[in-house]
């Protein structure tokens, strides 16, 4: 324990001496490097050759930087990008030359699934307040890819509309992208000045990457170090009218009883389903959106995480476009907003509004079948209802500039007869050029549900007298979290601090844990090898400690040593070993939880990637009488692609668990999953899935059919079919089955 207690000691000293000597230095790159936009009169008809005379009006500008693996040296292969625009596109052209263009990677394959391969990327911030904006990227067969970058963190749910073309010849490739005025959000004035950087992925030996503009590694913020676009002038979109129709036909079948094999197999009625979205957008820098009966069926399944001995609630990540759609803006570094929480909305309404530095969200849904996650010290549990329900989530963001903002999120969730309200401010201030101070502090008010019948629990939030039984308790909390950080080229460390109280609720977010402080420390060295098979490597030091709320009790404490290395073939490993390792649970305390982990991803070849990861050691029984155990957990991912359109993906998870004492099994079981697909153009594909739960004995098979002339506009066809081992008696039989057909038309104004 003195480990833990003398690591916290030293890293305190050692935040406040970087803090002192920190280097305050800003680049000068929006400064030095400007384009000035060329307008044309017509539109450019995109073919992916720059073969249209417009494109030699523009000045091209060149990508003479290699960020990775080189620290700002000469590019190794010559990039040139021509920019134009004129009343509804802003146009950007890559020719991308290449000494050895037979290595070029590049695969036909669905939108956002080409980031393995040789790419090229516009970064723009049209607001300029380098703090966010958009990324666009495009590989050598014009597969689209769209994020939405905010600070450090990169949102590639974010879709827009978007036209691109590439074009792969003997000296290399070409691409062309064009990008309406009407899928960008700017200031409504006469002249734009937006930041702008430039950049192509060269996946080889290495993953090189070049940049237009210089790249400072002690210097986290991209876009302060970005360029500038000037000279865009007199465009506007305004009055923007997009309209989002869709049809559905879905017939369900399963046993009568899914315990019994020989119930009998029922088969639903065809059933239809309509609705629609619309979205005006009067100004660029406002937009209104709603949904009437939306559809928000999932056409891929959620790949099944091994949950056995884990006692909080798994998190899944929403799929849902609508929600996906501005989901950053609701994003904070508590989970205090989680979409998914709203589960069967009968509609909803969202607004946005961007003046200046100042942003403003705004969310609301009705809900007819209404989850809860309740919070606890040692576990959650999660309750599933058909209670109806008004989510109400509003989100003010003021950008300071170079990463820093300051934000507010407040949440309601409104019964009939009972509320859950969430207020929250937090913060990310970027100082001395590296350093960074983040945080988010709230309060909560809830009024429960007065249903025993739906959860009753003996379990009492803390010391309080209150308990997680749907009762019709009134109770507040509160809590907080922040985080001095550095992120350096060189030396780099986290230092976060959380406290939750006991009656701490957010019934629209992902909070499954409560009543509990918490200290967590992680240093970083990293060094760099020149001419080398190791690139980098990063010996890693982390150290902690939480506690209970109430009381101060110690629940767990640890200490890991950690070395990650970066290697040629794109090859990363990491190896963690913890020396330090307890843990009081269902008050027992759990000395010596010694383990280790490791891990290896690699991309040797356009054809293969692979990705493994594997724990073992003295891990504990999660049960009312916990125990020590010994075990392992594992899991493996392997992605092969024979052809350019043909990808093989396979997963495998293994846990095991048995006891340290007595050698008894606890649980032994795995989970496989293997997606195969085959791209037959950039919109169409045939997918099939096929998982098997090892632990819970089933089968689960989904064929699909997909046509997507861009994100929005689609057709579906497919099938879901599980299937259980009922055992050497009865075999394998299907206990449910589903076939659904959906049509969706976008038509945008």
């Amino acid at each position: 324990m003195n480990f833990v207690r003398a690591s916290l000691f030293s890293t305190s000293l050692t935040l406040l001496t970087f803090a002192a000597l920190a280097n305050a230095q800003i680049s000068e790159n929006p400064k030095k490097f400007v384009i000035d936009a060329i307008k044309i009169s017509r539109d450019i008809k995109l073919n992916g050759t720059l073969s249209d005379p417009l494109w030699k009006t523009a000045s091209p500008v060149e990508l003479n930087f290699e960020i990775q693996p080189g620290d700002n040296t000469p590019a190794r292969q010559k990039t040139l990008v021509y920019v134009l625009y004129n009343s509804d596109y802003i146009y950007c052209g890559f020719n991308c030359s290449d000494s050895s263009a037979k290595l070029i990677r590049a695969h036909i394959t669905d939108r956002d699934n080409a980031f393995d391969d040789d790419f090229v990327g516009i970064l723009l911030d049209t607001y300029g307040t380098m703090q966010d904006g958009y990324e666009f990227f495009e590989n050598p067969y014009a597969i689209q890819m769209d994020a939405m970058r905010t600070g450090n963190n990169e949102d590639f749910s974010f879709d827009c509309i978007w036209y691109s073309a590439a074009h792969v010849n003997d000296t290399g490739w070409t691409a062309e992208v064009a990008i309406p005025f009407k899928s960008l959000r700017f200031p409504s004035i006469s002249a734009q000045h937006w930041i702008l950087n430039l950049v192509r992925n060269m996946p080889r030996d290495s993953r090189y990457q070049m940049t237009w503009t210089t790249i400072d590694r002690n210097n986290p913020c991209i876009f302060c170090q970005s360029g500038t676009i000037d000279g865009i002038n007199g465009i506007e979109t305004s009055n923007n009218i997009e309209l989002l129709p869709y049809v559905m036909g879905l017939q369900s079948s399963s046993l009568n009883n899914s315990d019994d094999p020989f119930s009998g197999f029922a088969n639903g009625p065809i059933t239809g389903r309509i609705g629609a979205g619309v979205k005006y957008a009067p100004s660029s820098s406002f937009v209104l959106a709603g949904v009437v009966n939306p559809d928000f069926s999932q056409i891929e399944s959620d790949a099944t995480q091994i949950s056995i001995n884990n006692t909080f609630a798994i998190f899944y990540p929403e799929k849902r476009p609508f929600f996906l759609e501005g989901a950053n803006l609701y994003s904070t570094a508590a989970s205090i907003f989680y979409s998914r929480m709203i589960n069967d909305p009968l509609a909803s309404v969202k607004l946005s509004e961007k003046a200046g530095s100042f942003s403003l969200a705004y969310l609301g849904a009705e809900d007819r079948e209404s989850p809860f996650i309740i919070p606890g010290e040692e576990g959650s549990d999660f309750v599933s209802s058909n209670m109806k329900s008004w989510s109400n989530v509003v989100r003010g963001k003021y950008n300071l500039g170079k990463e820093s903002f300051i934000g507010g999120l407040v949440t309601t969730r409104n019964f009939a007869n009972a509320h859950n309200y969430v207020g929250t401010v937090d913060w990310n201030i970027l100082f001395a050029e590296n350093f960074y101070f983040t945080g988010q502090a709230g309060v909560t008010d809830t009024k429960e549900i007065n249903d025993p019948s739906l959860f009753s629990s003996g379990r009492h939030f803390g010391s309080t007298s209150h308990t997680a039984t749907f009762d019709g308790e009134s109770y507040s909390g509160s809590g907080f979290q922040t985080d001095i950080s550095r992120n350096a080229r060189d030396y780099s460390f986290d230092l976060n601090l959380v406290s939750v109280t006991p009656t701490f609720q957010a019934q629209d977010g992902f909070i499954t844990q409560n009543d509990f402080r918490q200290i967590n420390v992680w240093q970083g060295y990293m060094m760099y090898f020149d001419n080398s098979f190791i690139e980098k490597i990063q010996p890693q030091i982390i150290s902690g400690a939480s506690f209970n709320n109430d009381d101060g009790t110690r629940k767990s404490e640890w200490g890991a040593i950690d070395v990650w290395t970066q290697l040629k073939a794109q090859t990363q490993l990491w190896v963690k070993y913890y020396p330090v390792q307890e843990e009081f649970f269902h008050s027992v305390r759990f000395r010596k939880l010694y383990r280790t982990e490791a891990g290896l991803y690699s991309a040797p070849s356009k054809a293969l990637q692979i990705n493994l990861w594997a724990q073992v050691g003295r891990l504990l029984y999660h049960e009312d009488t916990p125990e020590l155990g010994r075990g392992y957990n594992t899991s493996a991912e392997v992605t092969v692609k024979p052809t350019d359109r043909f990808s093989f993906d396979f997963t495998y998870a293994h846990s095991r668990l048995w006891s340290f004492y007595t050698n008894e099994l606890f649980f032994d079981g795995y989970i496989s999953r293997v997606v195969t697909v085959y791209q037959f153009t950039p919109e169409l594909f045939v997918r099939l899935i096929s998982q098997y739960d090892g632990f819970a004995k089933q089968l689960q098979i989904d064929p699909l059919f997909s046509f997507k002339l861009n994100p929005f506009t689609v057709f579906y066809a497919g099938s879901a079919h599980n299937l259980t081992d009922f055992g050497d008696q009865f075999g394998i039989r299907q206990t449910a089955r589903q076939f659904f057909i959906k049509l969706q038309y976008l038509w945008r104004e």
